[in-house]
């Protein structure tokens, strides 16, 4: 796959903006009219389901504190050195909990758990022992389970990592983005590589099941030699999975974007040399390519998943659990239960205020239609296994493939002459060439994208 060659035509023509897809439909479609009573009615639908505990559920918690602020960064975040907040924040979160809890039934059985943020790792090691320890008491941790944090290396010491195991995480996740200093000091985060190196080490010696880099390439000051140079580091680091992510450069909507200035960005093309270059790196190294961004050692789980053909995508990117019930807790969280999606508020204060009046402080979501249904499906399959067989749509939704999605087999037919696909009359197959490109395949199952030729809100594809 590394020794393709790119077609720079290709490049252009497909150099466009789309989802990641991390749900469909995307979390821009979501509307105000879905609210706090349609959530709790999915909840209770869930706990009155047949059969329903036989399900574990997700949970993810959002963090959003930071102590300085990435340029990069498009999370939803608060700087501040004040710690004295997180003890505010998880008093509201028990509340969160709670509210949930007392529609969705106590006890149920968790597979998969993912603190995020901002960082995470901005609480005390006593206050995420609180906040592990209210989980435990409203939910059933199981045996086994992915129990996952994000880590920001300069907030974390050997000793915070020996009490995240006591906690009962196994997996961690490192943001390093780069090991370039020119590239650090552009995006306004200086984590020396000796840092990470230590910490990396000291996981192992903890016994941690998986360690994860997060890496993004077309930021600020990079190119493709001074990124090769950071993936020769990764190798020497060795991480059981890699996150490589292109960076997605939204300046009217993210304001921490604008202090990057754009004449210092990557093309487009050097953006793909890098993507190539990664490619090439890591599986000489030998990583198995999950998919669109994810790359893990052959022993790993993801790795596993992806050979078994049970790869999952949902709002963390790329996962080995089922396609289970996602319960997010905090501000701007996004979860999942039954065919519904629904987000959080997304400021503190509207989050407080919510909760005080005994509220659910959903802000908007979507109950996902027959369509949504079976077009998510497809997404999913290219996203995930990079074929979609008509056969298993057909049997799951009761439709004709050809037939219901004529229009999109017509559309893919100049993506097939390009090599990004093949098309028999039983399938859609990704082509290696063509997972380089492979949201712009999905985009074509897209509805609503295909209706809204508006997409400046997502980053580019490649």
């Amino acid at each position: 796959m590394h020794s393709l060659v790119l077609n720079p035509e290709l490049l252009r023509r497909y150099d466009v903006a789309g989802p990641r897809y991390t749900s469909y439909p995307t979390a821009d479609r979501f509307v105000e009219a879905f609210g706090e009573a349609d959530y709790l009615q999915a909840l209770e639908q869930r706990r009155d389901g047949v059969g329903a505990k036989a399900y574990p559920l997700s949970l993810y918690v959002h963090i959003p504190f930071c102590e300085s602020l990435c340029y990069y960064c498009a999370c939803n975040k608060i700087i501040t050195k004040h710690h004295e907040r997180g003890a505010e924040y998880l008093r509201y979160l028990e509340r969160e909990v709670d509210l949930n809890i007392a529609h969705l039934g106590q006890g149920q059985v968790v597979s998969q758990l993912h603190l995020g943020g901002g960082s995470p790792t901005f609480l005390s090691d006593a206050e995420l022992a609180q906040l592990m320890a209210m989980l435990r008491r409203n939910f059933q941790f199981a045996p086994g389970g992915e129990y996952s944090v994000e880590i920001d290396p300069r907030t974390v010491t050997r000793e915070r990592l020996a009490a995240l195991a006591e906690q009962g995480f196994n997996r961690l996740s490192f943001g390093v983005q780069d090991f370039e200093p020119a590239v650090q000091k552009a995006v306004h985060r200086i984590q020396p590589a000796e840092q990470v190196f230590d910490l990396v080490a000291a996981s192992r010696e903890l016994g941690f099941e998986s360690v994860n880099v997060d890496l993004i390439y077309g930021l600020p000051m990079q190119t493709p030699e001074t990124f090769e140079r950071t993936l020769g580091q990764v190798v020497k680091l060795r991480p059981d999975r890699i996150a490589l992510y292109a960076y997605a450069h939204l300046p009217e909507r993210f304001k921490p974007q604008r202090r990057i200035h754009t004449q210092d960005l990557p093309p487009a093309a050097s953006k793909l040399v890098m993507l190539s270059s990664a490619m090439r790196v890591l599986m000489d190294a030998g990583y198995v390519y999950v998919g669109m961004d994810h790359f893990a050692l052959p022993t790993d789980a993801l790795a596993v998943a992806k050979r078994q053909g049970r790869l999952h995508r949902n709002f963390q990117g790329y996962s080995t659990q089922p396609d289970c019930d996602l319960i997010a807790l905090g501000v701007s969280s996004i979860g999942r239960v039954g065919p519904t999606f629904s987000q959080n508020v997304k400021t503190l204060d509207e989050y407080y205020d919510l909760l005080n009046q005994g509220r659910l402080p959903v802000a908007r979501g979507m109950a996902l239609t027959r369509d949504d249904l079976v077009r998510r499906t497809v997404i999913m399959a290219l996203m995930c296994q990079g074929s979609v067989l008509f056969e298993s749509v057909e049997l799951s939704h009761l439709v004709d493939f050809k037939q219901y999605f004529a229009p999109e087999i017509k559309a893919l037919e100049a993506m097939q002459e390009q090599g990004l696909l093949t098309m028999d009359d039983a399938a859609i197959h990704v082509t290696e060439l063509g997972w380089f490109f492979v949201r712009g395949v999905a985009m074509v199952f897209d509805k609503y994208l295909q209706a809204d030729k508006n997409r400046a809100r997502f980053s580019k594809i490649i």
